[in-house]
C-alpha cells in the first residue's frame, strides 16, 4: 500500500546558505499519525511548511521532492503551478498553526474564517457554509456554536481558538491534517479533549495526521510513529512503541529525561509551616461587567474569583494550579495591586520577618513605590513580554532608572550581572530580543524581574510555551535563583507535572474557587476533588501503555453540577474549602 505523503531527502536553505533542513525523509499513511518530534529550531515545521510550499521568502528547497497520493491521483507538490497548490491548501491538505491568536484575524468573526475553506474550494452558498461551520463547532465542543459563529477570536479562551482552528482545519474533510504543536500553550484538561477530538475525527474521516510536538507524552497517546529532528536532521525514526520503550539516539533519551511528570508518591506530606507570611490573601473577590452578546442583551457579571484565601510562606513557593479562566493571573495580578479585589478582600505583604504587614490596596504613593521594587512578576509569553524596540541593556536597565538606582555605570554593571545569574553572556547586553531563542527570553524576563532586588517573585505560566528541554532549564534556574537569593515565589501554572517539581504547597483552582489545597506529595498521593483527579489524569506521559483516561479527564473538567454530590457547587450554593487532614483542604459539603 503507497503512502499518502512521501517527503524524500527534503533540503530548505536560505539564500544561498548552507541548508538548515537536510536529508529529511518520512511517509504517512492513510488515517495514521505520524509524530514530528523535536526542539524548537529543529526543524519540525519548516518541513512542514515545505509541504504546503509556504515557506518565507528566502527559503528555497536545495533538494528533495513531495509526492501526494490522494484522491486526485499522483502529484509532486514540488513541481506544480502556485495556482494548483492553492487548489491543495486547505482541501486537500490543511494546517493547523501553533498560535491560535495570531493565526486567526482579530478584525473578522470567527465563523467567516472558518467557512472561507469550504466557500472557497466548493463554491457552496454562504447558508450552507455556515450550516457546515455550525456542525462542525458542535464536534468541536463549543458549548454555544452560534455564538461562537458570531464571535471574534479576541472574545474566545485559548482552547476555544483552538478549538475553531481544527474547525476550519477539518471543514473541508482533508486527506492529511498538519497540526503544528495544536496543544503546546493549553491546559492539560484542554490538551486531552483536544487530543481526543483529532483522534476521533481522524476515524470518522480517514484523515492522515502529522503532528508537530516536543512533548513525548502526547506522542505517546497519538502516533503510530515518529520521527525525531534536532538541527535539521533526522536523528531516530521508526513506530511509536519501539522509540518509545527503548529510545536509541542520545537526543531522544535526552527528551525523555526531561519531560517533566507527576511523581509516584508512597506518602503524604506534612504540613507547611505558617510562621513567617511574606503575602497574605484573605477573602480575595472579583467580578467583572461584561457587555452582553448582543444590544438587547442585558451587562454580564462574571465572578473571575471569589472567597480566595491564600498565603505564601517566605522562601516557599506557592503555585496556583488551573485551567483558563479559573482564576489564577486574577489572584496574581491582585496580590501586586495591579487589580482591586471586591470590597472586602484583602491583601497583606511583608517586606521582612520583623516589618509590619502591608495592606497593598491602601498604600501611599512613596509605599507603593517602595511596594513594586519587593514584588515583580515573570510574565508567560516571553516574546511579547520584551519590546523588540530596546537593546537588552535598555531593558534590563529601565527598572532602575523608573526608581532612580545608581548611575549609568552602575546599572550597567547589574544589568551584566543579572545576565551572568540567568546563564547568558555580558555581550548579549547589546542585541534585540528578536536575537534570541524562546528560552534565552524567559531567561532575559527573569533577569529584568531580578534587577531590583525583589523579596516575592509572581511568576505567571513561565514554561508553558517552551520546550521541554529549555522547561526543564528554566525550571532549574528558578530553583537555584530561589535558594541563592532567598526569593518566595507565587507561582501560576496549568501544568500539575512541573508544579510537582518546583511548589512547597499547591491550590487548585476551578471556576474562580480554590477546590483543594495541599503540599504536592499529598496531592498526588491522596488526591480528593473529582478536578484536581481530571488534572492528574490528563497529564500525558511518554509511555505507549499509559494512555490519557478521557472519561476521567471529561468527569472531573465537566460541569461541577456533574460531580458527584460532595463536591457539586452552583452560583449560589458553594460548599466550604473544608481541612480533612492536616494541611490538605478540600472544598466539599461536609
Amino acid at each position: 500500500m503507497s503512502a499518502l505523503l512521501s517527503v524524500e531527502d527534503l533540503g530548505i536553505a536560505f539564500g544561498t546558505s548552507d541548508p538548515v533542513v537536510s536529508g529529511v525523509s518520512f511517509e504517512v499513511h492513510k488515517g495514521q499519525t505520524l509524530a514530528l518530534v523535536g526542539e524548537s529550531g529543529s526543524g519540525k515545521t519548516i518541513s512542514c511548511r515545505a509541504i504546503l510550499r509556504i515557506l518565507p521568502k528566502k527559503a528555497r528547497l536545495s533538494s528533495g521532492r513531495v509526492v501526494l497520493n490522494g484522491r486526485d491521483g499522483r502529484q509532486e507538490l514540488h513541481h506544480l503551478t502556485e495556482r494548483r497548490m492553492r487548489g491543495i491548501r486547505g482541501n486537500a491538505v490543511s494546517m493547523i498553526f501553533q498560535e491560535p491568536m495570531r493565526s486567526l484575524s482579530p478584525l473578522h468573526r470567527v465563523g467567516n474564517q472558518v467557512i472561507e475553506a469550504l466557500v472557497l474550494h466548493h463554491r457552496v452558498s454562504a447558508a450552507t457554509a455556515k450550516a457546515a461551520a455550525i456542525e462542525q463547532f458542535e464536534r468541536v465542543g463549543f458549548p454555544d456554536p452560534e455564538r461562537a459563529f458570531r464571535a471574534y477570536p479576541f472574545e474566545l479562551s485559548g482552547g476555544m481558538r483552538q478549538r475553531a482552528m481544527i474547525a476550519m482545519a477539518m471543514i473541508s474533510k482533508p486527506e492529511l491534517l498538519i497540526a503544528d504543536e495544536p496543544t503546546t500553550a493549553l491546559d492539560v484538561t484542554t490538551q486531552a479533549q483536544v487530543l481526543g477530538l483529532i483522534k476521533e475525527l481522524q476515524k470518522e474521516t480517514g484523515t492522515a495526521v502529522i503532528l508537530v510536538t516536543h512533548d513525548l507524552g502526547v506522542v505517546a497517546n497519538m502516533a503510530e510513529s515518529v520521527v525525531v529532528m534536532n538541527k535539521g536532521r533526522v536523528m531516530e525514526a521508526g513506530p511509536a512503541s519501539a522509540v518509545l520503550r527503548a529510545p536509541a539516539h542520545g537526543y531522544t533519551q535526552k527528551l525523555f529525561a526531561a519531560a517533566p511528570q507527576i511523581p509516584d508518591v508512597a506518602r503524604a506530606a506534612p504540613p507547611l509551616p505558617r510562621e513567617d507570611l511574606i503575602l497574605t490573601l484573605s477573602d480575595v473577590s472579583k467580578t467583572y461587567h461584561v457587555r452582553g452578546n448582543s444590544r438587547w442583551k442585558p451587562e454580564m457579571l462574571v465572578r473571575a474569583c471569589r472567597g480566595v484565601d491564600l498565603a505564601v510562606t517566605r522562601g516557599k513557593t506557592l503555585a496556583i494550579v488551573g485551567e483558563s479562566g479559573s482564576g489564577k493571573t486574577t489572584c496574581a495580578r491582585i496580590a501586586l495591586g495591579a487589580e482591586p479585589p471586591d470590597p472586602g478582600g484583602k491583601v497583606a505583604f511583608r517586606a521582612s520577618a520583623d516589618a509590619d504587614p502591608i495592606k497593598v490596596h491602601a498604600m501611599s504613593r512613596a509605599a507603593r513605590t517602595a511596594f513594586q521594587r519587593q514584588a515583580q512578576m515573570v510574565f508567560q509569553d516571553p516574546y511579547s513580554s520584551l519590546s523588540p524596540r530596546m537593546r537588552v541593556m535598555d531593558a534590563l536597565t529601565e527598572p532602575l532608572e523608573i526608581h532612580g538606582i545608581g548611575t549609568w555605570s552602575e546599572r550597567r554593571e547589574k544589568a551584566a550581572e543579572m545576565l551572568q545569574w540567568v546563564g547568558l553572556k555580558r555581550e548579549m547586553l547589546f542585541r534585540y530580543p528578536h536575537a534570541f531563542s524562546g528560552g534565552q527570553r524567559q531567561r532575559l524576563s527573569i533577569a529584568r524581574a531580578l534587577m531590583l532586588n525583589p523579596s516575592l517573585l509572581v511568576c505567571d505560566e513561565p514554561t508553558s510555551a517552551l520546550d521541554v528541554s529549555v522547561q526543564e532549564q528554566i525550571l532549574t534556574l528558578l530553583e537555584d535563583i530561589r535558594d541563592r537569593a532567598g526569593l518566595s515565589y507565587l507561582f501560576i501554572s496549568h501544568d500539575l507535572a512541573v508544579v510537582a517539581r518546583i511548589a512547597d504547597e499547591v491550590a487548585v483552582m476551578r471556576q474562580g474557587l480554590v477546590v483543594e489545597q495541599a503540599p504536592p506529595e499529598t496531592l498526588f498521593y491522596n488526591p480528593q476533588h473529582p478536578y484536581t483527579k481530571a488534572l492528574i489524569a490528563a497529564q500525558p506521559e511518554p509511555d505507549i501503555n499509559k494512555p490519557i483516561d478521557l472519561k476521567l479527564v471529561a468527569n472531573g473538567a465537566g460541569a461541577p453540577e456533574s460531580w458527584p454530590e460532595s463536591f457539586r457547587f452552583t452560583p449560589d450554593i458553594v460548599p466550604s474549602l473544608t481541612e480533612v487532614e492536616p494541611g490538605h483542604k478540600v472544598r466539599c459539603h461536609a
